[in-house]
């Protein structure tokens, strides 16, 4: 009887450790809706920094170039299938065309679905509604995983110097644009009870003011390929792990360790204050 009881607590305990290496070791599934602004913050290099971490993750972007949330809802709304459907698995990544919304909702039980504006109306709370809610009305719907979490994207204010149509919206001016989209999703959150926001916009602006200057774009207003998509993938993996990126080992090759270490430190401290900027020296 004792050898028994020996056995069942040995497999009780085996059991409940497995469990929660399990639980430690879950695989964070994160989908993003948007256009090529979620291409330069999810695509390029939030999959190492996970990796860096020892952080299983699987990544899934749907994109429509250019693609206004008023679009995505028209496009949903006929089940067309428009988006290009990037999925990145352990490194792994594989391109799919001709997809329709529903599909990718269903492709994985997502832990977090992302939201976005198209860039020039980010700042422009009437472009978000209705669209936005009905969309997430659709996804919770159709998503595999009902405990699905939203998070909104927050995306970036133009170059200063940038000719992009839309920048007019804003007068042309940087800092107009950065207020009115940190402003913005502040309402849009409160509105729709998103709580969970990716502020990739804060934390250029945070490398904006530093030694770097406004250098964080490669066209005016989409990321550069390396320092702008890797500060943007670190407050994607800051926001969406819990954990700071501050001590990630990964960083882009091209990138240098100095600017490696203002794009994580941006990353962290928008990650704490998501709506104003914050310059820190690097001694903090």
């Amino acid at each position: 009887m004792k050898t028994f009881k020996k056995i069942f607590l040995f497999l009780l305990v085996f059991g409940i450790l497995s469990q929660s290496d399990a639980y430690t070791q879950k695989t964070i599934k994160i989908l993003a809706i948007g256009n090529s602004f979620s291409v330069d913050a999810a695509e390029a290099y939030l999959d190492d920094l996970a990796v860096a971490a020892d952080i299983d993750m699987i990544i899934g972007n749907c994109e429509i170039g250019g693609c206004s949330l008023e679009r995505h809802w028209e496009t949903v709304k006929a089940d067309s299938a428009l988006y290009a459907y990037r999925k990145i698995v352990n490194g792994d990544s594989s391109l799919f065309l001709n997809q329709t919304l529903k599909h990718c909702l269903q492709d994985e039980d997502w832990d977090y679905v992302t939201l976005q504006q198209v860039s020039y109306n980010a700042g422009r709370y009437d472009t978000y509604f209705p669209y936005i809610e009905d969309l997430m009305d659709y996804i919770k719907q159709n998503v595999s995983d009902s405990n699905v979490k939203f998070a909104l994207h927050q995306t970036w204010a133009y170059a200063a110097n940038s000719t992009h149509p839309g920048f007019i919206n804003y007068e042309n001016d940087q800092v107009k644009m950065y207020l009115a989209v940190t402003s913005t999703i502040k309402k849009v959150s409160e509105q729709t009870g998103i709580k969970k926001i990716i502020p990739s916009g804060t934390a250029i602006q945070n490398g904006r003011n530093t030694f770097i200057g406004d250098n964080f774009c490669r066209d005016g207003f989409h990321l550069s390929l390396d320092l702008g998509r890797y500060t943007a993938a670190c407050v994607w993996f800051g926001e969406l792990t819990g954990k700071s990126v501050k001590n990630n080992e990964f960083k882009p090759e091209g990138v240098s360790d100095e600017d490696a270490e203002i794009a994580r430190l941006s990353a962290h401290y928008a990650v704490k204050q998501p709506f104003q900027i914050t310059v820190k020296s690097l001694s903090e």
